[in-house]
């Protein structure tokens, strides 16, 4: 499958909580595959729907929470799961920049 992200993906062992705005009651956890300073990509059992807006919360390696909107870009159903491609919406550049310095770091550490 063809890369495309602009930026930089790194690994990042973490869960993350998503909920769809227009259902507030419902909530899923979700496996975090790789990160970037502009999307997510993850993992779940739960179908999502391109286009869809999700809030959510995601535990980074400081263990410091960022709260993002993502918006589903990408769809790929593998045997048990979903896999899913996901863009940042409105994220603060602070928090963008926290991704971007663990990058940094984790590649001067390779």
């Amino acid at each position: 499958m063809e890369d495309r992200r602009k930026n930089v993906r790194s690994k990042l062992e973490s869960r993350i909580l998503i909920k769809r705005l227009d259902q507030k009651d419902q909530e899923m956890n979700i496996e975090v595959i790789d990160v970037s300073k502009t999307g997510v990509g993850f993992s779940c059992s739960e179908p999502l729907m391109i286009g869809s807006v999700y809030e959510t919360f995601l535990t980074i390696w400081t263990k410091e929470v960022l709260h993002a909107f993502v918006e589903i870009v990408r769809i790929v159903k593998e045997e048990d799961r979903y896999v899913y491609g996901a863009i940042f919406i409105g994220m603060p550049e602070l928090e963008a920049k926290r991704i971007e310095v663990y990058q940094m770091f984790e590649q001067e550490n390779q």
